[in-house]
């Protein structure tokens, strides 16, 4: 463990744990997880148990706290918080093309194999075993984070006193193609709701698309912005900055050029070409695009699942002269062909999409007979997790209780911490609600 570092309001411990990558070869090559310990500066010494944060992704690291707010102000009241960086991300031996460059394809794809909820599971028992051994902790899971609490519920539910999900309750069963098919379909209805709310913006995508299918266009970093990478802003509707962020970039997109003939033409403006990269982050973060589909298989191959259901709904296959749509919380084969930071990882990506034996996730006779006390924030209005199929596990998972609320999108552990947390313990304890 390393020195204190002082944070507003807080005190921050970094801890460094070295594991197997491969935990049926337990002497065998070896990754380091880091995990950062807050507590309150007026209880340092105080004995108290641990909340563990589970980041959505996959692929992520834990948040970087700059403050004791949100969700994290309501935890230091009674725990000392456990920010883990889930195995490849962050300083948990990052994941990487240059990383892997030694690599074979099918030794890459491998090794992202093993970055799956059940080892970040593994991972965690691990670190439990040295900061909490023989005392169960609290866990609590955003989005990817949620599928990870359910996985230690189902795996290793001996380590666990309380749970709570955030937006994160995934389908105990259901294929990546269904999974596909409700999350087109509720992205038809998010396209519609910002349309309506910003008049001019299916005229500023259209003209943004038919210039950007006619002219050769270059991202900062060189690559070819194409009209598929420009659908992929959707992804920032349930986000943290949401729809207005990408209404604000998309109004500036083009600019007018004067000519020396007078004349004025409309080109692409270089603010907005930076703003566009910053909001995509699959060529910082390959897990994401080698595993978000794989995070629903279990005995089955993915095969490029939401490529192949997207083919149902041909509207989102943009051609001039019909109506623009934004994709969501989708990836693509043709990522490794167009991001260039995913194009050396391109053979390992179809070799995962392709890999049949993924390992089962969750014990559902385990979940049936849960005794640890959970709670969770569904929110009816999620893009990116589907209401219906979180409501469909929860009933199958004892003491699992659910706050169903619209007030929020996917990202309202950011938006509103304190008060979701703050009545997700309520709940979980029984206690009246405020």
């Amino acid at each position: 463990m390393t020195p204190d570092i002082k944070i507003a309001g807080a005190v921050a411990n970094k801890h460094y744990f070295d594991l197997p990558l491969d935990y049926s070869q337990p002497q065998g090559q070896k990754i380091q997880i880091f995990a950062r310990e807050l507590v309150a500066v007026d209880s340092q010494d105080k004995d108290l148990p641990y909340l563990v944060f589970f980041q959505g992704g996959p692929g992520f690291a834990a948040a970087r706290p700059t403050a004791k707010g949100g969700w994290i102000k309501r935890a230091l009241k009674e725990y000392r918080v456990l920010l883990l960086d889930q195995r490849g991300t962050g300083l948990s031996t990052p994941v990487s093309a240059a990383t892997l460059a030694g690599l074979s394809p099918q030794q890459q794809a491998d090794y992202f194999s093993h970055l799956r909820a059940d080892n970040i599971v593994r991972d965690a028992e691990a670190i439990r075993a040295q900061l909490s051994p023989n005392k169960p902790w609290s866990i609590l899971g955003q989005s990817f984070g949620g599928f990870c609490v359910l996985r230690y519920l189902s795996a290793a539910a001996q380590g666990v006193k309380e749970a709570y999900l955030t937006g994160g309750i995934p389908s105990l069963t259901r294929p990546a193609d269904e999974v596909y098919q409700a999350t087109y379909k509720r992205l038809l209805t998010k396209n519609q709701d910002f349309f309506e709310r910003f008049s001019d913006a299916q005229q500023l995508m259209t003209e943004l698309a038919e210039y950007i299918s006619t002219n050769e266009v270059l991202l900062d970093s060189g690559e070819k912005l194409t009209v598929e990478m420009l659908q992929l802003l959707g992804i920032a509707f349930g986000g943290e900055s949401g729809p207005e962020a990408v209404y604000y970039l998309i109004e500036q997109a083009l600019v007018s050029q004067a000519m020396a003939d007078g004349s004025v033409r409309k080109i692409i403006n270089p603010l907005f070409l930076s703003q566009f990269s910053q909001m995509l982050d699959y060529n910082t973060n390959p897990i994401y695009t080698l595993l978000h589909e794989a995070i629903y298989c279990q005995g089955d191959a993915s095969n490029w699942s939401a490529e192949r259901v997207r083919q149902q709904y041909p509207e989102f296959n943009w051609q001039s002269g019909q109506p623009f749509l934004f994709t969501g919380e989708m990836v693509y084969p043709w990522f490794c062909d167009q991001f260039k930071n995913l194009k050396s990882l391109k053979e390992a990506a179809n070799i995962l999409a392709e890999k049949t034996d993924w390992p089962e996730l969750y014990d559902l006779d385990i979940l049936k007979n849960n005794t640890v006390p959970a709670a969770a924030a569904i929110y009816s209005e999620d893009m990116y997790v589907e209401m219906q199929y979180s409501l469909e596990t929860v009933a199958k998972v004892n003491h699992l209780k659910y706050w169903l609320t619209s007030e929020y999108e996917h990202n309202g552990l950011r938006m509103d911490g304190e008060k979701i947390l703050d009545r997700l313990i309520a709940i979980n304890r029984g206690e009246q609600l405020h």
